[in-house]
């Protein structure tokens, strides 16, 4: 048995973290399904520390590493302040190479006010592209964490700008030529290109403006397996049900265009850019107005449930599971172009 390209399957995860010790006191929040940060305690500060490499993407994987580590910290209502940066060239690397994607991460990090405070940088050996491995530290004062273990039920569930940013982008970068042959629009792959950059795969904007507001319970960065997974791991991880309102999802034109030309699924497909969240029904409204007020579309989804209620879609008439997908839309669709025309770039990024 071989594992297909992407995250490992939630179940052997699970297998491996079980049982691991527990030696330092001060690690409030270790690794786990549906976290997307550890939190060390530091006193009256706690410490927030996660980390992401980017393969899917080639164009602009500096600039994706500083945010999709940025948002992670986000998540744990945590603010993002410093960054360290492992960049991988393949032999044969120009220095111009070197330049643009330490330049990429220069400018995320500008964007962001984030230091860059180390990191790493090699010619790889038999590395064929260039990978980078980002980690992130931030902080937050104690009373302000937010864990995703602490959506309950009765709260309601948001989601902010729409499915899927991250992923259309990609498969618009990599695979422009493919969507074209499968009858994707020209003028639509353009577009879709541009959706890293607006409306953006950065939810640090919106998290912060968020909790602000009012309490958030949870907050999840949808990332590998999309929306679908995200949902499961959110509600794994606060031993919950989730129930989300049919037709409530807004998926991008950018989006819709894509999937329907190459046969994917907006749900599975990777989803940075969009932020779950789970605040008690009363703050909902109050939470949505924040988030625009900050520039950036908001709903409420659904509501969480108990567990017994398992992760579903449910209308007036009908209840159905949301679906779970074994591996990335974005994964699947490389992968099957590989295997019918020779290598294509592949593959960001696994996460507990």
């Amino acid at each position: 048995m071989t594992l297909p390209s992407g995250k490992l399957p939630a179940e052997m995860l699970a297998q491996l973290l079980e049982g691991l010790p527990r030696r330092d006191p001060r690690v409030l929040l270790g690794p786990g399904i549906g976290r997307d940060a550890a939190v060390i305690d530091f006193g009256d500060r706690l410490l927030v520390a996660t980390t992401d490499p980017i393969t899917f993407a080639t164009a602009h994987l500096g600039w994706y590493a500083v945010h999709v580590n940025a948002n992670d910290i986000a998540c744990m209502g945590a603010r993002p302040a410093w960054f360290l940066a492992t960049i991988l060239l393949p032999e044969g690397a120009s220095p111009e190479l070197a330049e643009t994607v330490f330049g990429q991460v220069l400018e995320a990090c500008e964007a962001l006010e984030i230091e860059l405070v180390g990191g790493h940088t090699e010619i790889t050996y038999r590395l064929d592209r260039a990978i980078v491995v980002g980690a992130m530290l931030g902080e937050v004062e104690r009373q302000r964490l937010v864990r995703p273990e602490d959506a309950r039920p009765g709260d309601a569930l948001l989601l902010t700008k729409g499915l899927a940013i991250e992923g259309t982008a990609v498969l618009a970068r990599e695979a422009g030529e493919r969507l074209r042959a499968l009858g994707m629009a020209a003028e639509a792959v353009e577009a879709a290109k541009g959706c890293i950059f607006e409306p953006g795969i950065s939810v640090v904007r919106e998290a912060t403006a968020a909790c602000e507001a009012v309490r958030v319970h949870a907050m999840h960065d949808p990332t590998e397996g999309g929306l679908a997974t995200a949902l499961y791991e959110l509600a794994e991880a606060a031993a919950v049900g989730i129930e989300v309102e049919d037709g409530t999802i807004e998926v991008l034109p950018q989006t819709r265009a894509l999937c329907e030309a190459a046969g994917l699924e907006a749900m599975g497909l990777l989803a940075s850019g969009a932020l779950l969240l789970a605040v008690a029904e009363e703050d909902g409204a109050r939470a949505v107005s924040a988030i625009k007020e900050a520039g950036v579309t908001a709903r409420r989804i659904g509501r969480v449930a108990e567990s017994t209620a398992g992760v579903i879609i449910s209308s007036r008439s009908h209840k159905r599971a949301v679906p779970r997908f074994a591996r990335d839309e974005v994964a699947r669709f490389l992968a099957e172009g590989e295997e019918s025309s020779g290598p294509v770039s592949r593959g960001r990024k696994s996460r507990g």
